[in-house]
Parts: C-alpha cells; sequence; structure tokens
C-alpha cells in the first residue's frame, strides 16, 4: 500500500484536490481545513482544529501526534495518520 504524502491527504481533508491533484501546499490545506481565522503555521493549524473538535489545547503535541489524535490511532507517522483521518 502507498501512504499518501501529508499534502495529498491535507488537500483531500479541506476539499482542494482538483483532477487529483492537490492544490495548495499541506500548511495552505492545514488552514482552510481549520477555518482558521488567521493563517497559522502547520502545527498550529492542526491544534487550532483540535481545540474547535475537543475543547482542549496540545501545544507540546508534534506534527505526528497531533494527527495520530485527530485520526484516532497512536504512533503512526504523519503521512499514515494524516491518510487515516475520515474528515
Amino acid at each position: 500500500m502507498t501512504v499518501p504524502t501529508l499534502q495529498y491527504s491535507l488537500n483531500r481533508l479541506a476539499g482542494t484536490i482538483v483532477n487529483g491533484v492537490p492544490t495548495l501546499d499541506a500548511q495552505g490545506a492545514a488552514n482552510k481545513w481549520a477555518a482558521t481565522p488567521t493563517p497559522l503555521d502547520l502545527d498550529g493549524a492542526l491544534n487550532y482544529l483540535y481545540k474547535q473538535r475537543f475543547g482542549v489545547v496540545n501545544f507540546n503535541t508534534d506534527m505526528p501526534g497531533i494527527l495520530n489524535l485527530l485520526a484516532g490511532t497512536y504512533g503512526l507517522g504523519e503521512n499514515l495518520a494524516a491518510s487515516l483521518i475520515a474528515s
């Protein structure tokens, strides 16, 4: 199984795949998916989304960690964890 890139998975979640091609970089897609009020870095956008969904902030969570939290998984790499997030 080929795991999609982080950029592809975040664009899928943001609804910004056109003809099978991601239209935004990972940071832009994360901000669109999270509906951030102002552009944040990639970690910031994912943490913003997590806070909106679950009401808690995880400032000490690294990129694979926050993606695993959003995917409901544990210990996976960022590409695999992102690919398993349903929406």
